[in-house]
């Protein structure tokens, strides 16, 4: 039809960025988008005492407390939205409406506390959501290969286990494009 426009919009793709307390989800989620994330970021307060544990991470001075959110794009027609998850479990009944219509997720852990991050690995088996784990290296330190990883975590050979950098753009670039091959696998 003469005329008419035949661009279309971008195809859209929902991603969480997942994983327990402090281990980087919002650092993550700002590093790598390409537009000023929404954070909905809160002090820690007295009331968090004896709930949150601060351990390793004593540096902490607030936390999420609904979602992060990014956007980068990588093709004329493909857009990630990027969902960051609140970490600490008071929080964590807000996962499952972040994870309505999200095709695939990243679950961020920190080796120093890798406990944290168990629960996300769990939630993401159980509903069939197609994953990578990412290892923050905190400091630029990875202290563990990421076979260790996949052992202590469980994993099977089919998810991908990446070091990255929380705070480095292409580092965390690096981790959603593991994950895009994963689901273009998938399909």
């Amino acid at each position: 039809m003469a005329g008419s426009d035949t661009t279309a919009a971008p195809d859209t793709v929902k991603i969480l960025i997942a994983g327990g307390f402090g281990v980087g989800k919002t650092t993550l989620v700002g590093s790598v988008s390409e537009i000023a994330p929404l954070r909905t970021e809160e002090p820690l307060t007295v009331a968090g005492l004896g709930v949150d544990d601060l351990v390793g991470i004593e540096e902490k001075r607030a936390t999420t407390v609904a979602l992060d959110f990014g956007r980068i794009t990588i093709s004329d027609d493909l857009v990630l939205y990027l969902f960051g998850t609140p970490g600490q479990q008071r929080f964590w009944f807000m996962w499952n409406d972040l994870a309505v219509g999200a095709l695939g997720a990243v679950v961020l852990i920190d080796v120093r506390r890798p406990e944290a991050s168990f629960a996300a690995v769990d939630f993401f088996e159980r509903r069939g959501i197609p994953f990578v784990v990412g290892v923050n290296g905190f400091h630029g330190l990875h202290p563990y290969p990421p076979e260790d990883v996949r052992d202590a975590l469980a994993l099977p050979e089919h998810i991908p286990v990446l070091l990255c950098d929380a705070r480095e753009r292409e580092s965390c670039r690096d981790v959603l494009i593991a994950l895009i091959d994963r689901l273009i696998a998938t399909v």
